[in-house]
């Protein structure tokens, strides 16, 4: 639903773009360009809260002597920001070949005339495997990363948005300060910063989606500037606020259940560490 309220053609709100995925293309309809993500979240996971995680480490043992000493918020906020960095080199060719195949089967409109009119049932694609290849022979590395640029503008401050409000929540919430949150405190603070950094990323991830749709019929677009500028002029400022509704409530759910993750199985490495030596 994001991707297509996002780049698609002829969606005017959430309830309508349910509707008409579900009357042409049926249930199937929601889950395009499902099985490359999924393939994998785990890989890309790992990495950034890895690079997150260490990078903290890091930072602490440099300027406290001690890895496991508290973070101070600076800390967290650079530690975010590799993160993010570090993200758009796996990420971007996963989300390209996802929203391609998403909205392959869109007609693509300029001047109110049909360059290459497509009905679902005639894909450009036929599927994640042959996109990746197709991409990589028609436009190489570089078209494999196309709007890199913007999902570092979308990423790099995300994660800030992302592992502040989080750090900040779980100290809010949990009792006494406790350094080791709860499950239940983690899996509401996880939830609440999924929601404000999605939200807060969706002008940029507009961007990223429309670069990274763009090219399969023609290339309308020069870069991100110029999709911010073309977007603008054709649609109004309430075009890059696209999806808003579908990334805050989807970041929720996604993100608790990320950090809810991430921390039960700190707390299981932990453990093992000190049962291994005691």
């Amino acid at each position: 639903l994001q991707t297509r309220l996002q780049a698609g053609q002829g969606y005017g709100n959430t309830l309508n773009c349910v509707l008409t995925v579900y009357r042409n293309e049926s249930v199937a309809g929601f889950f395009k360009g499902m099985s490359f993500p999924l393939a994998s979240i785990a890989v890309y996971s790992s990495v950034v809260f890895g690079v997150f995680s260490n990078t903290q480490r890091l930072l602490s043992q440099l300027r406290h002597g001690d890895p496991s000493h508290a973070p101070a918020l600076a800390d967290v906020a650079l530690a975010s920001m590799v993160a993010g960095f570090i993200s758009v080199g796996i990420g971007t060719p996963v989300d390209l070949v996802k929203i391609r195949l998403q909205l392959q089967t869109q007609p693509y409109i300029k001047a109110n005339i049909k360059l290459k009119p497509t009905v679902p049932g005639f894909p450009v694609y036929r599927g994640p495997i042959h996109c990746f290849r197709t991409v990589l022979q028609k436009e190489g590395i570089a078209g494999m990363y196309r709007g890199a640029g913007a999902m570092l503008l979308r990423d790099v401050p995300g994660y800030c948005l992302y592992f502040i409000p989080y750090t900040f929540f779980c100290g809010w919430i949990t009792p006494d300060g406790c350094i080791s949150p709860n499950p239940s405190s983690i899996w509401l603070a996880g939830g609440v910063a999924g929601a404000i950094s999605w939200g807060t990323a969706t002008p940029m991830d507009v961007v990223k989606s429309r670069l990274q749709a763009d090219g399969v019929y023609l290339n309308k677009y020069k870069g991100t500037l110029d999709c911010i500028l073309q977007s603008y002029q054709n649609e109004g400022l309430k075009v890059f606020f696209r999806g808003i509704t579908v990334n805050a409530v989807r970041g929720f759910p996604m993100s608790s259940a990320m950090f809810l993750g991430y921390e039960l199985s700190l707390k299981a490495m932990k453990r093992d560490q000190t049962e291994t030596n005691p």
